[in-house]
């Protein structure tokens, strides 16, 4: 999930220029218009050292991999962590890490890993395969609360053990009890909270009578199905078949951390001088809102292949500040979406721009659990009042989007087509629902406009498409929505905790590459959800299509779950985008990929202008 924040600071460390650009670049970017001949934009000089200053956006919320879930974190995640596999730069798909080799059985229910026997931490202590174990049970913990544990659910009672559930138990011989409803046939459970388990069996009352006079068994972390088989190979047992399992591993939620610095420094064990890392970088300074700096880590296993001594990470978010450092040569290269969209037209032509299909989505979510949006007919109701055409005409990367998953991303997939825009329908749908006058018409008058409100994380872009927004709706439904911005850490806890009304603006990259990355963080009302929808239904087709191993079977599954998100439209994707980056023609190993995730220790300084 992209993310954005607004704050201003003064970078002075590494970079002394950046202070008095501050100063003017917001009178300046009006007056630098590229040159349309140079086929670069700004300077391109090379560093002196072999030190890649970039910018990395908003300032991260936490350097824990399994605590953030944003693109922000995921780069400098790739820096300082390293998992049992790595994205390849280009493709993405999984290549060796600390594991060098792996297996699978004949169904994709379990995967072997044997790691590197010489793979340390960045102080020196050998990585082994009971720092996996760890990982996983701590990352999976309910007390971490981790909003991407979602990830490893498809490991064997990870779910379970996540969301504090508890096996039903036979008193009389101890044999614990199948769920028959799961086509997988795990062990039943059902939850330890009272409350949460009351829920349950009014949902479903035939349970009570078979949980009756039952042993409730705490799922612990141990029942986990991540087993350390020696000091070098671990073992996955997943609770069905999911071929495509590899490719999730490289998410920076399964990416190692150290026991001995998490138990001895608890929350604090990421902080300069506590850390302990297992990528190629180690941490060398963190001063908040003005800079991260990673140093090569002389203990990585493959440290010999490492170019960069050093990665500078610079929280700038403002598209003017960006361009100026990066045309005046103090970085080297941007995160994505960094360009102005009025700058489009001229800046993709040059050959620092960095330009590829991305599997990302833009979209509103809602807040189902509150009126007025907890009907249905509402939600739809809004969603076929924006044209979505005019949202991107002033984007040149940008497509209009109708449904979750973007097309052309996921080779083979059958995108659905939901209802385009039709305000006519939205106000038939808005006058079922109870908002018409004594002859049944649609009457604007009586909408509820203190129970809505488009929020959104602070950005120029963001307050760009809510006007929009904002201005169809008046049009369209005579309803004007009011707007609302706020920081990103406030952002992020008030749509998590659904205390905003009507509409938030999100943004979501998928985390690797195929549909369920973007489909599955609906599958419950949890994580990054953020919107209380939840359907069993949809949950169940998913399952379904998960456990199906032909390709074109599976893509055709998801699609009709997609279809079902569409018809209750807990969501309005808006549109979908291209990257839209800079990296200076020096900078090599650094691939515009569909996720805009880079694997640093493949980046290089190139100083022969020759080879560029």
């Amino acid at each position: 999930m992209q993310k954005t924040i607004h704050k201003h600071f003064c970078l002075t460390t590494h970079l002394p220029v950046i202070c008095g650009l501050f100063l003017f670049a917001a009178i300046i970017t009006a007056c630098w218009i590229p040159n349309e001949n140079d086929p670069f934009f700004g300077k391109t000089t090379p560093p002196s050292k072999d030190v890649l200053r970039y910018i990395s956006g908003p300032e991260p919320e936490s350097l824990d991999p399994q605590v953030g879930t944003g693109q922000v974190e995921q780069r400098i995640y790739l820096a300082l962590f390293e998992g049992l596999v790595e994205y390849h730069p280009q493709t993405l798909e999984p290549i060796p890490a600390i594991a060098e080799r792996w297996e699978t059985n004949a169904d994709s229910t379990e995967f072997i890993f044997y790691l590197r026997r010489d793979a340390k931490w960045s102080n020196g202590e050998p990585i082994t395969a009971r720092d996996f174990v760890y990982t996983m049970r701590r990352g999976l913990d309910p007390k971490l609360a981790s909003r991407a544990a979602g990830q490893a659910f498809y490991i064997k009672n990870a779910k379970a053990f996540n969301e504090g559930a508890s096996f039903v138990q036979n008193a009389e011989d101890g044999e614990f009890l199948i769920d028959k409803e799961s086509a997988t046939q795990p062990r039943l459970t059902v939850p330890e909270s009272e409350k949460e388990k009351a829920a349950l069996l009014k949902a479903k009352p035939e349970l009570q009578a078979i949980i009756e006079g039952k042993n409730l068994v705490p799922v612990k972390a141990e029942d986990i199905g991540v087993e350390a088989v020696n000091d070098y190979t671990v073992r996955i047992v997943l609770s069905q078949p999911v071929p495509f399992f590899v490719k999730i591993l490289p998410h920076n939620f399964f990416r190692f951390v150290p026991e001995k610095a998490i138990e001895q420094f608890d929350r604090k064990w990421t902080q300069p001088g506590n850390i302990v890392s297992s990528g190629a970088f180690r941490l060398k300074k963190w001063n908040p809102y003005d800079e991260i700096a990673v140093e090569k880590n002389l203990n990585y296993w493959d440290a010999g292949n490492v170019k960069l001594k050093e990665i500078y990470f610079y929280p700038v978010e403002e598209q003017a500040t960006v361009m100026n450092l990066y045309k005046a040569g103090a970085i080297d290269a941007t995160y994505n979406r960094s360009v102005p969209r009025s700058w489009l037209f001229m800046m993709q032509k040059k050959r620092d721009y960095q330009d590829a299909f991305e599997a990302s989505v833009e979209y509103y979510i809602i807040n189902t659990t509150k009126p007025p949006m907890n009907d249905v007919r509402v939600r739809r109701a809004f969603a076929l009042a924006i044209d979505k055409k005019i949202l991107t005409a002033q984007r040149r990367n940008s497509k209009p989007l109708s449904s979750l998953i973007p097309p052309g991303i996921f080779f083979g997939y059958p995108s659905p087509a939901p209802p385009e825009f039709n305000p006519e329908l939205a106000k038939k749908l808005l006058a079922e629902a109870g908002y018409a006058d004594a002859d049944g018409n649609y009457d604007a008058n009586k909408f509820p406009l203190d129970e809505v409100a488009i929020t959104y994380n602070t950005s120029d872009g963001n307050r760009f498409f809510a006007e929009i927004i904002q201005s169809q709706w008046k049009q369209n439904l005579g309803l004007t929505v009011p707007l609302k911005n706020m920081e990103t850490k406030t952002f992020i806890s008030l749509t998590t905790k659904l205390e905003y009304k009507g509409f938030a603006r999100f943004g979501y990259v998928a985390d690797y590459i195929d549909p369920y990355s973007l489909l599955g963080v609906f599958a419950t009302a949890e994580g990054d959800n953020g919107t209380g929808w939840s359907n069993e239904s949809y949950a169940k087709m998913l399952d379904t299509a998960n456990q199906t191993l032909d390709a074109s079977e599976r893509n055709r599954l998801l699609s009709e779950a997609e279809s079902l998100l569409m018809s209750e439209q807990p969501i309005i994707p808006l549109t979908t985008t291209s990257t839209n980056w800079l990296k200076k023609p020096y900078v090599k190993g650094m691939y515009p990929n569909a996720l805009t995730l880079h694997a640093w220790k493949f980046v290089y300084l190139e100083r022969d202008p020759a080879k560029w």
